[in-house]
């Protein structure tokens, strides 16, 4: 058996278990952004408000509305339903953070994406730390990437009300 042979047959078994880890890293990664947002809305909305790419009001409503928008697209995830909706939203959102951030890093803006927090203006003498977050989001975007290419996955509500199985038989 050739080595492309070999691997060609793993794939269809180990890429129902790679989405099952993107879905579920994905899922945590909107579960603790919303988690951390949700107890202050008027500071998502101020984290919103710092990137000066929306009205006052437009902002502070959109802040207000991402933490709850997150922690459902974790949940969705977590559970499996919908996958490839949510992977949708998920990189389009992911999208639209990645962009904020190169906009806010091209015009000088010294402010925390508040991506998991608070976010805002820093305080006089802090540095952004832009590239890192560019680069974390462009991984789950990855993620989300991956599960709009093959949202079947173990585990998944999906899977039950299909009644398919996202792991493919090694009876051939």
């Amino acid at each position: 058996m050739t080595a492309t042979r070999i691997r060609a047959t793993r794939w269809p078994a180990v890429r129902p278990w790679i989405g099952l880890a993107a879905r579920l890293g994905l899922a945590t990664v909107w579960l603790v952004a919303g988690a951390a947002k949700v107890g202050d809305l008027a500071a998502s909305g101020r984290a919103v408000n710092a990137y000066q790419l929306l009205p006052y009001d437009v902002a502070m409503v959109v802040g207000a509305a991402l933490p709850f928008v997150e922690l459902a697209l974790g949940a969705i995830l977590l559970v499996g339903l919908a996958t490839r909706l949510a992977a949708g939203v998920s990189a389009a959102l992911l999208v639209v953070f990645v962009t904020g951030i190169v906009s806010a890093w091209s015009r000088g803006l010294a402010i925390d994406c508040g991506c998991f927090g608070s976010g805002g203006q820093l305080a006089a003498g802090q540095a952004p730390s832009y590239l890192p977050e560019i680069l974390r989001d462009l991984g789950f975007l990855a993620l989300a990437g991956f599960l709009l290419i093959w949202p079947r996955t173990p585990v998944s509500v999906d899977g039950w009300l299909t009644g398919e199985s996202a792991v493919e038989d090694d009876d051939e």
